[in-house]
């Protein structure tokens, strides 16, 4: 598949610590790529570099095979932008401003924009000063999608956006992946990124920590189980029996245990020999996953 985003060994150092460092990843064409950290990560210095605002100290970025800094005004004009700063310019009203930006795309017709506000439930002709924090959110998203351009580069583009139109956001977002569009964004809501991403990125102290595919998350070949017993006998018995324990809670006659999909059969078949005060999934996200990776990568920064 084409290489539509490329980052190698980007790294622009603030100092005390904070900065990006030795990034790499690529993001195909018609895929979904989302960037996740906590504040100050790097998410927002990276994408400034992808779309060719800062100048890398070490590495480069890329965009359709054309590097980031030295063609940062042909690099627009394929992109839809939506920055995690929004400020916009001294016009009188959110209609005045989109009709600007239409002007500067050469955008004639203004259906998909109308589509758009329609969707989000958004009033343009307010006072582009007065606007709410989800209003200016919103009438940034229709002036980068307007453009209806094949690759989508948002920074935490639903903050703001309160969980019903966060909701519609998602599924506009999904309208625009069935189009082919190529999109980077990234969010502090793992769930946001779970529902709409092929893989994610986890970014910590301006170092990616791991990149999931979101799809192999999704299709573990296992699942987890939490199991608690009546009687402190049994829970022993089962204990020390085939399957395996991840987590051992004695305290409560519990444990949680991992069963391949080929030995849930088994594994049901022999509860049925157990007096079981309950049984419950234990659902696997991309947030677990992430989480156990920042441990690891903690334990090992310890016994160094």
């Amino acid at each position: 598949m084409e290489e539509v985003i490329k980052v190698e060994n980007l790294t622009k150092d603030y100092g005390n610590g904070r900065g990006v460092f030795d990034l790499n990843f690529t993001v195909k064409k018609g895929e979904t790529f989302g960037f996740v950290g906590t504040n100050g990560s790097g998410k927002t210095t990276t994408i400034r570099h992808i779309m060719g605002f800062l100048k890398p100290q070490k590495g480069n970025c890329s965009v359709l095979g054309k590097d980031s800094w030295k063609y940062s005004s042909e690099i627009k004009k394929d992109v839809e932008y939506v920055p995690g700063e929004i400020a916009f310019p001294d016009l009188p009203t959110g209609t005045e401003f989109l009709k600007s930006q239409a002007e500067l795309l050469g955008l004639k017709n203004m259906d998909y924009a109308n589509y758009l506000l329609e969707r989000l439930q958004l009033d343009p002709s307010a006072n582009l000063k007065r606007m709410s924090k989800g209003m200016k959110q919103k009438t940034a998203i229709v002036a980068a999608f307007m453009a209806d351009k094949d690759i989508l580069i948002l920074d935490e583009p639903s903050t703001g956006l309160d969980p019903l139109m966060r909701l519609t956001f998602v599924d506009i977002l999904k309208e625009e992946q069935k189009k082919g569009k190529t999109i980077f964004m990234s969010s502090q809501m793992f769930d946001e990124l779970e529902e709409t991403c092929d893989r994610v990125a986890l970014i910590f102290e301006g170092r990616i920590v791991d990149i999931a595919d979101v799809n192999a998350l999704k299709n573990l070949p296992y699942k987890m189980f939490k199991v608690e017993f009546l009687e402190d006998a049994e829970y022993k018995k089962f204990k020390a029996g085939e399957f395996k324990v991840v987590r051992d809670q004695p305290q409560y006659s519990q444990v949680t245990v991992q069963v391949f999909n080929e030995d849930l059969k088994q594994f049901f078949s022999t509860l049925k020999n157990y007096k079981l005060k309950f049984i419950s999934e234990v659902n696997y996200n991309l947030e677990k996953y992430f989480l156990e990776k920042l441990k690891e990568m903690q334990k090992e920064a310890k016994n160094v």
